[in-house]
C-alpha cells in the first residue's frame, strides 16, 4: 500500500489514519491496566492502519512492547528503527528463528519442537533467544495442549539452565472475553493459573499475560503483567457497552461523475434498483477491488455533501453509484464511506453489522494496493 502525505491530491481511494486517536486509545487502555505494563499488537501491518506509525503513536502515548503475529512482522518492525520489546508468536515450521534472536525479538513456543527450533537457532548465533511459552486454556487454537504442557515446561527449564533461552513469559488468549460473563473466561483463567504454577514448579519465574482488549477492559483481575491491546487501540469496541474510544480509520474518495436520469431508470449490473423519480446520480470511483464488499449493494449509504445517502445498484469492481435526489453533488466532492462516526457518516462497525462480520475484517480489509493510506 501506498503513503503519501495529506497536502497531495486527494487520490480515488485513500484510507486517512488518524494517529492522535492511536495515541488517545493507547493512553485510555494503559490507564486502564491496573499498573500492567501495554503491549500495542500491530499485526497485519496494524490492522490496516499502518504497522510503522501505529507502532510509533503507541508507543508515545504508553506502550512499552509491540505485538506481531510473524516474525516477517517483527524484523520489518526493527529494520524501521524500533527498538522496543515485541514479541512474535505464529510461524510456519522450518522457519529460521536466528534473525529474530539476533534481533532481539521475543519468540513464542507452543510446542517442545518450536521450542527446539528457537533454542537451536540461538545456539547457531550464540545469543540467549528470549522465549514466551504459550498454553492452550480453551481457545483451541494455538497453544500447547494441557497434556503436553509438563514436557514443554520442562524443556524450557532444561534449555534455560543451558543457556539457550531465557523464559520470559507464560501466555495464553481468551476465546470469549468480548461477551461478559461468558463461563469460558473464568474456565481459562484458572486453566492459565494451573498451567503458571506447572511452570513456577519447574524452577521458572515467567511474566503473565492473557488479557486482550477487551479483558484489557472488563477483567481487570486477568491483567497480571501486561496486557496485549489489539482492536480497541485502533478505536473499535469490542464490548457490547459503550467506551471512549475513537475509531482511527476513515475511508474516502471523490465524486467523478454526476448525471440526472429519469423516473422508471435501472442501475448497475442486473438492474437491481429502480429509480421511482427523476434524480441526479453520483458516479464513486471505488468498488469490490478497493475493499467495497459486493455484499453492501443496495445497503450501505455513504456522507456526501454534508449527509448520508444510499448507494443504489450492484457495487462493482471498480465503482458504486450514490443516489443525491435533487440535491447539487459536483464532481471533485469528498465522499466518506466510513469513518468515526462524528458527523453521521458510517462506521466501520456498520459496515461489519451489515456484512454479518466484525469490524477487524472491515479494517484489515483495507489494505490494498489501490487503496492509498495517509495520516493525520
Amino acid at each position: 500500500m501506498n503513503t503519501v502525505m495529506p497536502d497531495q491530491p486527494s487520490p480515488r481511494a485513500e484510507v486517512v489514519v488518524d494517529l492522535d486517536a492511536i495515541r488517545h486509545n493507547v493512553a485510555l487502555l494503559a490507564a486502564r491496566a491496573s499498573g500492567a505494563v501495554t503491549m500495542a499488537v500491530v499485526k497485519a501491518d496494524g490492522y490496516g492502519h499502518g504497522a510503522l506509525p501505529v507502532a510509533r503513536a503507541a508507543l508515545d502515548a504508553g506502550a512499552t512492547w509491540l505485538g506481531s503475529c510473524s516474525l516477517a512482522e517483527a524484523l520489518d518492525l526493527r529494520e524501521g528503527g524500533v527498538t522496543s520489546r515485541i514479541l512474535s508468536w505464529l510461524d510456519v515450521p522450518g522457519t529460521d528463528f536466528a534473525p529474530g534472536v539476533e534481533a532481539d525479538v521475543d519468540l513464542s513456543a507452543s510446542s517442545s519442537a518450536e521450542l527446539a527450533a528457537i533454542a537451536g537457532a540461538a545456539r547457531r548465533v550464540g545469543r540467549t533467544a528470549r522465549v514466551h511459552l504459550k498454553i492452550d486454556t480453551g481457545l483451541c487454537r494455538n497453544g500447547c495442549p494441557p497434556g503436553d504442557w509438563p514436557d514443554l515446561v520442562e524443556n524450557a527449564a532444561k534449555a534455560q539452565s543451558d543457556g539457550h533461552v531465557e523464559v520470559v513469559a507464560v501466555w495464553s488468549h481468551l476465546a470469549c472475553a468480548d461477551e461478559p460473563g461468558h463461563p469460558a473466561n473464568d474456565l481459562q483463567a484458572a486453566r492459565f493459573a494451573d498451567a503458571y504454577e506447572v511452570a513456577r514448579a519447574a524452577g521458572l519465574h515467567p511474566m503473565r499475560h492473557l488479557a486482550n482488549s477487551a479483558a484489557t477492559l472488563d477483567r481487570p483481575d486477568l491483567h497480571f503483567d501486561m496486557v496485549r491491546v489489539g482492536i480497541a487501540m485502533y478505536g473499535l469496541n469490542p464490548l457490547p457497552y459503550k467506551e471512549n474510544l475513537k475509531p482511527a480509520m476513515t475511508f474516502r474518495s471523490t465524486v467523478a461523475l454526476t448525471k440526472r436520469i429519469d423516473a422508471g431508470e435501472s442501475v448497475s449490473y442486473g438492474q437491481t434498483w429502480t429509480t421511482d423519480r427523476d434524480t441526479t446520480l453520483a458516479l464513486v470511483p471505488v468498488g469490490y477491488a478497493d475493499g467495497v464488499s459486493r455484499g453492501l449493494s443496495n445497503r450501505m449509504d455513504v456522507w456526501l455533501a454534508g449527509r448520508r445517502r444510499p448507494i443504489v445498484g450492484r457495487v462493482c469492481m471498480d465503482q458504486i453509484v450514490i443516489d443525491c435526489g435533487d440535491d447539487a453533488v459536483t464532481p471533485g466532492e469528498e465522499v466518506v464511506l466510513f469513518g468515526a462516526g462524528t458527523r453521521g457518516e458510517p462506521t466501520a462497525t456498520e459496515w461489519a453489522n451489515t456484512l454479518g462480520t466484525i469490524d477487524y475484517e472491515i479494517v484489515t480489509g483495507m489494505y490494498r494496493p489501490r487503496v492509498t493510506r495517509s495520516y493525520r
